[in-house]
């Protein structure tokens, strides 16, 4: 008996952690959660009232996605003779989490309900209601949601979600106006700074795009610049697309700056800010887009004294330079083979879990921590 009290206290005291890094959005390592997963079983397998435990397994279970699993666990605690009130409210609340993790939203508000009603935290309530109203796609609910609950950036994402969907039906002047609300709300939300560009940019504004790019530098976090540049090469990308598969029709990107004019309005901005590897970068990406090749191996090579690891500077510079080598055509192949491949790695990765990706994200997929990109300027990070 005493030997189980104390692996009950053990399990308790050091693999609950994990159930509470799940729940403030970290993802334990799978195989630490595995092995916490087999140590609580045996615990409650000898325990059946370790009401706790019940309740952190269903966590780590739905850490893990086995959402069957975590369900079956609150659902045998719901219907317990005598379970103590908290206790059944934080079932309740769980198997909300649960259900919304699995897609049942409407099922996830009921049981909120439930935890609401058994006195559960509101503030918690709150928060994961204003998550079922983003999943549900009403961004402008959400948006109001998260700014009672005192939470700007995701406050501001949403709005930013809800300007995009309005300039999607051609309300221009509600997108700008969700958008201007979005920075008032967080003005260092880098994804309402870069959809402003955008926009300016479909417009075909490039002294618009300049000048959002030059207030959104002063406001940005400096670790967060890089995804206004990453953004707009994207938006160059796809006006490209646009143009080459439009066979002479009307687009959304019709009206599109050149890649000159953004150019030309760029490029200065960024010789304003202070020496940095991946201002560097990006602008030597955007002078390649218009040929300039004299000015970007000189914007590559000052990225490398800044940082002689900084892999992607290394990698253009390489490319740039294979005009000027006499190769083998067997050669030339393989060496674009491998090129081809390089650009091909990950570039971004969450800087909490560790989630690489080759799109930029605003809220990790993994982890979801807001802002929490990186860029890998060192390929073994």
């Amino acid at each position: 008996m005493g030997w189980n009290i104390f692996n009950r206290k053990k399990a308790q005291s050091v693999l609950l952690d994990r159930v509470r890094m799940s729940g403030n959005g970290e993802s334990p390592p799978v195989q630490d959660t595995r092995a916490a997963i087999e140590e609580l079983s045996k615990v409650v397998q000898n325990d059946p009232e370790a009401v706790e435990i019940y309740l952190a397994l269903g966590s780590l279970y739905r850490s893990q996605g086995e959402i069957e699993r975590a369900i079956q666990i609150r659902n045998s605690l719901i219907v317990r003779p005598g379970l103590d009130r908290e206790f059944k409210a934080r079932a309740w609340f769980e198997l909300g989490r649960d259900f919304r993790r699995a897609g049942f939203l409407d099922r996830a508000e009921k049981a909120f309900h439930e935890a609401r009603s058994l006195g559960q935290d509101p503030i918690s309530i709150h928060r994961e209601m204003a998550r079922l109203t983003a999943e549900r796609g009403d961004y402008e609910k959400a948006a109001e949601s998260y700014g009672q609950l005192d939470l700007p950036l995701p406050q501001a994402h949403y709005l930013v979600r809800l300007a995009k969907d309005r300039f999607a039906e051609g309300n221009a002047s509600q997108g700008s106006r969700a958008l201007r609300h979005a920075i008032r709300a967080y003005p260092g939300s880098v994804e309402a700074w870069l959809e402003q560009m955008t926009q300016a940019y479909k417009a075909g504004n490039a002294g618009k795009v300049g000048d959002v790019l030059a207030q959104a530098l002063d406001h940005v976090a400096p670790e967060l610049r890089f995804v206004l540049f990453e953004g707009l090469l994207l938006a160059l990308e796809q006006a490209e697309k646009a143009r080459v598969n439009s066979f002479g029709e009307e687009t959304e990107w019709s009206k599109a700056c050149p890649d000159e004019k953004i150019v030309e309005v760029v490029v200065p901005i960024i010789e304003t800010q202070d020496p940095d590897v991946l201002l560097l970068y990006y602008g030597a990406m955007l002078l390649l887009r218009v040929e300039d090749t004299d000015n970007a191996r000189s914007w590559l090579e000052k990225a490398l004294m800044l940082d002689a690891d900084f892999w992607q500077a290394r990698l253009e510079l390489f490319d740039l330079s294979r005009a000027d080598q006499t190769l083998t055509p067997f050669f030339k192949e393989q060496l674009s083979f491998f090129l081809g491949r390089a650009r091909r790695v990950r570039r971004f990765f969450c800087r909490h879990c560790g989630l690489k990706r080759d799109q930029i994200f605003f809220n990790c997929p993994r982890c979801h921590s807001w802002h929490s990109i990186a860029f890998r300027t060192d390929i073994t990070e």
